[in-house]
């Protein structure tokens, strides 16, 4: 690891595990944890006449306990309110038999033939037609080509997709897409089959062998160029763009990608899927971090490896671990995706980039945490039984939860830091995961209670804003530091902070760590010799503002 064992801060608090837990809310979507859905087969027919799509899904699932009646999948229906988009059940069937269904409230309820046993094992076979009113979105792109591509984040997967649209309930999946033989296809996992047939069109079966979340479900139908641009570990690296930036997203594309997976690779555990994809696409403005195949939006190819996409590259390839593999139970928890992917993003770029461009990521992060919480005090980076998914993410699940990451760094050391992570992502690869899960890791590698912590960054609004002074004694040799928590929304933090004492003719300070958890505070520290100047915080390891200088 380059650039990684920067100062470790030494916490203060107690080394206790009996301090209250705080426990996540939870999301209101009906979840089954009686049931799983093991995997998803999506048979689909697209065509250039028609918008029409006729879909074809088999789910295969397991039923845990005994005396279950129903299957409950989300598939958005046909309706005048989306002027006639929306998807129409034509049959549903099980072991060549019809099965009873209803379809309802975008909810397609099917009735068992008789209530399961314990730990059955059943299929049922959906064959519906329509025109997808978002999830799937056919159009042409910016050169005037026809295309199809997903766009299921965070729940419109179920605008054409009949699945359990919930992160918690992670299962694997399979594309077998026919569709005229000018496009080529793509999808998550490895390529198992294309076949020119003599309609005309061409079968293309993907298949995603590792459980994952509904919304990185993917699917990309153009005419693309196509490039194997490396392997890694013994798996392809790929871009797929039109065929139109052939050269330019080739060459865009081709960094930094194995960089920044054998960086996460080696720092957090390893890659899960079997290949990694990078897309461009229509369906996307920025990124989408589909499960080993990646959407960028139609401008991400430049032919100039801007800085933004690059670090839009390397936030979607650290989604692969956080959000992909380790994925949220509940979209309360949707900074241990969003917030872990900016932080790790930072992290490869101090690796790759420097100290200098990592803190200033930090800095830009600071300024969107700033900004948003001007309009939106009250807010809190887990959610509060979130309803309406259009609120799902804000600068504050990325950039916030990006720094909540980076004090907790700071705050139990960059070594027990990944060792945390380690154990983390060891532990709930291809699984789910809570907050509370994480913080158990952290505690565990720490040895350090982090209630305190996870509470009042995460479960709490407020900011952190520091006044204050500092005055040699010449006399007892020491320094006095008062230093007041002046932030106007009554909230008060409990954190350690760094005190940097710099002397003349040396340029790294001493470094004291002081614990400030009252409104008004005051310290007192030996000294070797009067100080040239005192920094607070002079490794930047807290998300603060402060005044604080010299007093005559």
């Amino acid at each position: 690891m380059k650039n990684l064992n920067t100062p470790i801060i030494l916490w203060l608090f107690l080394l206790t595990f009996c301090a209250p837990k705080v426990y996540a809310l939870t999301d209101p979507y009906p979840k089954s944890p009686n049931i799983d859905a093991i995997n998803y087969r999506f048979e689909f027919e697209l065509s250039d006449d028609t918008d029409e799509i006729l879909g074809r899904t088999t789910v295969d699932v397991r039923f845990l306990t005994e005396g279950i009646e129903t299957l409950r999948l989300d598939l958005v229906k046909k309706s005048s309110a989306l002027i006639n988009k929306g998807m129409s059940v034509i049959r549903v069937e099980s072991n060549g038999e019809q099965v009873v269904y209803r379809h309802e409230n975008d909810v397609l309820l099917l009735t068992l033939p008789s209530p399961s046993s314990k730990n059955q094992r059943s299929q049922f076979t959906i064959t519906y037609q329509g025109i997808p009113a978002t999830g799937l979105i056919i159009g042409n792109n910016k050169y005037g080509d026809r295309t199809f591509f997903s766009d299921n984040w965070p729940n419109k997967g179920r605008n054409w997709l009949p699945t359990i649209d919930h992160p918690s309930d992670k299962a694997t999946c399979e594309f077998v897409v026919t569709a005229p033989t000018h496009y080529q296809v793509v999808s998550n996992g490895l390529l198992i089959e294309e076949t020119d047939l003599a309609t005309g069109k061409r079968l293309t079966h993907w298949k995603q062998s590792v459980p994952i979340a509904p919304w990185l479900y993917v699917l990309g139908v153009a005419k693309f160029a196509i490039q194997h641009v490396d392997d890694f570990q013994g798996k392809a690296i790929q871009t797929w763009v039109y065929y139109q930036d052939r050269d330019a997203g080739f060459y865009d594309f081709a960094e930094p990608t194995k960089k920044a997976l054998e960086f996460f690779s080696n720092n957090v555990g390893p890659f899960s899927y079997e290949k990694l994809a990078n897309i461009q696409s229509n369906s996307v403005g920025g990124g989408m971090e589909a499960a080993s195949a990646v959407l960028y939006g139609d401008n991400s190819v430049t032919g100039q490896r801007s800085i933004r996409w690059r670090n839009v590259v390397i936030h979607e390839i650290a989604h692969q671990w956080f959000g992909n593999a380790v994925t949220e139970y509940d979209w309360d928890d949707v900074w241990l995706s969003e917030g872990f992917a900016t932080y790790f993003t930072l992290l490869f770029i101090e690796h790759e980039y420097g100290r200098d461009a990592f803190l200033e990521g930090l800095q830009s992060s600071k300024k969107k945490v700033d900004d948003f919480y001007e309009k939106n005090k009250d807010y809190t980076i887990i959610h509060d039984n979130l309803k309406d998914m259009k609120k799902v993410t804000s600068s504050q699940t990325y950039q916030k939860g990006s720094w909540t990451l980076h004090m907790l760094r700071g705050m139990i050391g960059t070594a027990n830091f990944w060792s945390g992570i380690q154990s983390y992502y060891k532990k709930y690869k291809d699984a789910n995961a809570t907050t509370e899960d994480f913080r158990r890791e952290m505690e565990e590698a720490s040895r350090k209670d982090l209630s305190v912590f996870f509470q009042q960054w995460l479960n709490k609004a407020g900011t952190l804003k520091y006044a204050g002074n500092w005055k040699y004694d010449t006399n007892k040799n020491q320094v006095k530091i008062k230093l007041d928590q002046v932030q106007k929304d009554g909230s008060l933090f409990d954190m350690p902070i760094e005190i940097g004492i710099y002397y003349k003719g040396q340029d790294r300070p001493q470094i004291e760590v002081v614990q400030v958890n009252k409104k008004s505070n005051t310290f007192t520290i030996n000294v070797d010799s009067e100080p040239k100047n005192i920094v607070l915080d002079p490794n930047t390891w807290v998300l603060m503002d402060a005044d604080f200088e010299k007093s005559e």
